[in-house]
């Protein structure tokens, strides 16, 4: 892996949607020249507006076109679009020497990219918002704080992530959106894998594995979603613990598969074109107003019965709820997202493939960002011993 091409201070946020947020603030603060490109030059302006960034950064529309012709080495490209946009996006950046970062899981066409990028010096920032983001992130720190107590020794454990934006008040529909309502519709339409009583389960249809998980006396509905098993490797469990249960998912009001009936039967038989119709409906359906407020709940556990007798359980819990400037998902996502940017700027981040941090050294240096800006969780372990 070569050194990274130093960045040259110049940051193109792509994308005003529900997630763009105050961390917009922090990469205004911390970039020598920050651009905004929306999907019309009007609707970057608002989100500038909107985050009292209007003299301190540029506005433009966004054009694949346009935005090469503004390209730069060692400028940072930071994709707030859908997931399908960050190829193509990607392969830009390695034509032109910049750097990409998303708060998008990693996919194939990513991945496809990503060696060319490692090979031409430039940072490819994946992962680094809320879920996947700050998961990882209490994760790492799990992992570590279990090595501490109960060692790398033969050991049963049991990893559970998850991860949901609600609504603060409930409403009929048991849901808020807080990001785009066609991403939401697709994401049900992932494959989810995972373990279960030691065996790797896969469901084409993650919600038909919704069971009931309780949180603070308070019972959510959670399924798994999308590819569990990679992570095993990224946690880095030491090779003598053996995994019982390893599942990372999403997170529910309780009643929501009961409102979201009608939904499923649209999401298990229609095709592309029905699903986008009706992510369409949704959003006139059940609009978010100024006066909504949003809710994130973000709960990653790590349970460890050692073949000692030691035993010890650890749990990050995220409880947060948005405000009439921001909501909390757009806070969850773009802090993170921008301390990631920070570190790229800095010339801290090698070239290559990045998945948030990695590592508890790392996680413990973003976490300290976030809570100095107003990201807030707690900690609880328990200790047993046989």
């Amino acid at each position: 892996m070569s050194d990274a091409i130093p960045a040259d201070g110049t940051v193109h946020w792509i994308g005003t949607g529900l997630s763009t947020g105050s961390g917009l603030r922090v990469v205004a603060d911390r970039a020598r020249r920050l651009l905004v490109w929306g999907r019309t030059d009007t609707k970057a302006e608002r989100c500038l507006a909107r985050l009292g960034l209007t003299d301190r950064a540029g506005a433009r529309g966004y054009d694949l076109d346009r935005l090469a012709q503004e390209l730069r080495t060692g400028d940072i490209v930071v994709s707030m679009l859908p997931a399908s946009e960050h190829p193509a996006l990607l392969r830009l950046c390695v034509e032109h020497n910049a750097h990409f970062a998303c708060s998008s899981y990693v996919s194939e066409d990513i991945l496809a990219e990503a060696a060319a990028a490692a090979k031409a010096g430039l940072v490819v920032l994946t992962e680094a918002g809320l879920d996947p983001g700050i998961d990882h992130l209490f994760a790492d720190l799990l992992v570590a704080r279990g090595r501490e107590v109960v060692g790398d020794g033969p050991a049963t454990v049991e990893f559970t992530s998850y991860c949901g934006g609600v609504p603060a008040e409930p409403n009929e529909f048991r849901y808020r959106f807080s990001w785009a309502p066609r991403g939401v519709l697709s994401a049900l339409r992932a494959p989810a894998r995972y373990l279960d009583e030691g065996v790797e389960r896969v469901v084409d249809l993650p919600w038909t594995a919704t069971r009931a998980h309780v949180l603070d006396g308070e019972t959510f509905e959670a399924y798994p979603n999308r590819d569990s098993i990679p992570y095993l490797a990224q946690y880095a469990f030491p090779p003598a613990w053996q995994a019982r249960v390893f599942v990372r998912g999403t997170l529910r009001l309780e009643g929501w598969s009961r409102a979201w009936e009608d939904v499923f039967a649209t999401v298990r038989t229609g095709d592309g074109d029905r699903i986008a119709a009706l992510a369409d409906e949704l959003a006139a359906r059940h609009p978010t107003t100024d006066a909504d407020r949003d809710r994130v709940v973000l709960a990653v556990a790590l349970d460890i019965s050692g073949a000692n007798g030691a035993s010890w359980r650890g749990e990050y819990v995220l409880d947060t709820v948005g405000d009439a400037e921001e909501s909390a998902m757009a806070r969850c996502v773009s802090l993170p997202l921008a301390y990631g940017i920070s570190e790229i700027l800095d010339g801290k981040t090698p070239a290559g493939l990045r998945q948030a941090a990695q590592g508890a050294e790392d996680a413990r240096r973003w976490l300290a960002f976030l809570s100095a800006n107003g990201v807030d969780w707690r900690f609880d372990e328990q200790r047993r011993t046989g």
